[in-house]
């Protein structure tokens, strides 16, 4: 048996999935016809409440064309320290916008609002970089699924307004946040201007991401897509993906965050495991102890053909998903436990 649990990307379409997919109705999308893409973005802006959403290739590409919609070269943006935008998009925010990053120390990937405030370099202060722009992401990647509290959200909201920022929520695993917490997506469209979301890891799609907004900011976006290669054609087909994923795998995510916290539990249990951060939503990110057992852990799960991820530093991680079985989840827990 053969148990990937490296990330929640690693996901295939179900077999009913692929039959709804190439069933869809497709035109061209770069001209705005295909009338699946334009369905879904209609549905994704409806949820949040907002005024308009592109459907997108990558994650990447909407966080990028997001920054690039709020900011002109030489500003700055504000985000975490373990910003998804910062980190793991190839230096985009710099190639992309010319825009730097001022990082703060949050917890587990989560700033507040009094270090927002902090952070803003005076306006009229020519010889630092214009600040316009904060990013959070929710739930947080490198911070183990982490999830905001709303609270704490509305309060870098008015942190924005008193300051004339802009606001971006990475939301590439927004939905499990939502789901764990049992919160209202049209509160969130209530307080960002943009929100990425995407369609390709809790959901379950094979690619896809939607950028979704208020129309002032929005009304850029299409050209920024096209500037990043972004625009497709026949998109529909994988558009249809994301409307079968929004209509049959949101309301099933607590099963994933439930196995997370079963293999959690578990873990902590163990000798060769130091410490297991806390688990929010799917993400497990643990420590083990140096020495023999952390080898014998590691090809433990080699010879039972478990792959779990390596962020450095000591830490590791294990990100429960739509494909990870009752099956694959029960035999793990027997490998752990027999370690």
């Amino acid at each position: 048996m053969k148990i990937d649990l490296r990330s929640d990307t690693l996901t295939k379409p179900t077999p009913e999935m692929l039959d709804f997919m190439m069933k869809a109705e497709v035109g061209d999308d770069v001209y705005k016809e295909d009338p699946t893409v334009n369905e879904l973005e209609r549905r994704i802006a409806e949820l949040f409440g907002m005024d308009s959403a592109l459907y997108f290739p990558t994650g990447s590409m909407t966080n990028q064309a997001a920054i690039k919609i709020h900011t002109q070269p030489g500003e700055q943006l504000i985000a975490d320290a373990y910003a998804h935008v910062y980190n793991y998009e190839g230096g985009g925010v710099s190639f992309n916008s010319g825009v730097s990053c001022k990082l703060l120390s949050g917890h587990r990937g989560m700033i507040t609002a009094s270090q927002v405030e902090e952070a803003i370099n005076p306006p009229d202060f020519y010889h630092s970089p214009l600040t316009t722009l904060v990013c959070l992401e929710n739930t947080t990647n490198k911070g183990g699924g982490a999830c905001y509290d709303f609270e704490e959200i509305k309060k870098i909201r008015t942190v924005c307004d008193q300051h004339n920022l802009g606001l971006h929520l990475d939301g590439a695993r927004l939905w499990n946040a939502m789901v764990a917490n049992s919160e209202n997506p049209k509160d969130y469209g209530n307080v960002f201007d943009t929100i990425s979301v995407c369609l390709s890891k809790g959901l379950g799609a094979p690619m896809g991401s939607v950028l979704v907004g208020k129309q002032r900011f929005m009304d850029k976006a299409i050209r920024v897509r096209k500037i990043l290669g972004g625009g497709m054609r026949q998109g529909g087909y994988m558009a249809a993906a994301g409307i079968y994923a929004l209509d049959h795998h949101i309301d099933r995510m607590h099963i994933d965050h439930q196995r997370a916290k079963e293999l959690g539990a578990q873990l902590a249990l163990m000798d060769a495991v130091a410490s297991v951060e806390a688990i929010d939503t799917n993400i497990v990110i643990f420590n083990l102890v140096e020495g023999p057992s952390k080898q014998k852990f590691m090809d433990a799960l080699s010879n039972e053909h478990i792959s779990i991820s390596d962020m450095g530093q000591g830490k590791l991680r294990i990100v429960t998903h739509l494909d990870y079985t009752d099956a694959q989840h029960d035999h793990f827990l027997s490998v752990l436990r027999k370690l």
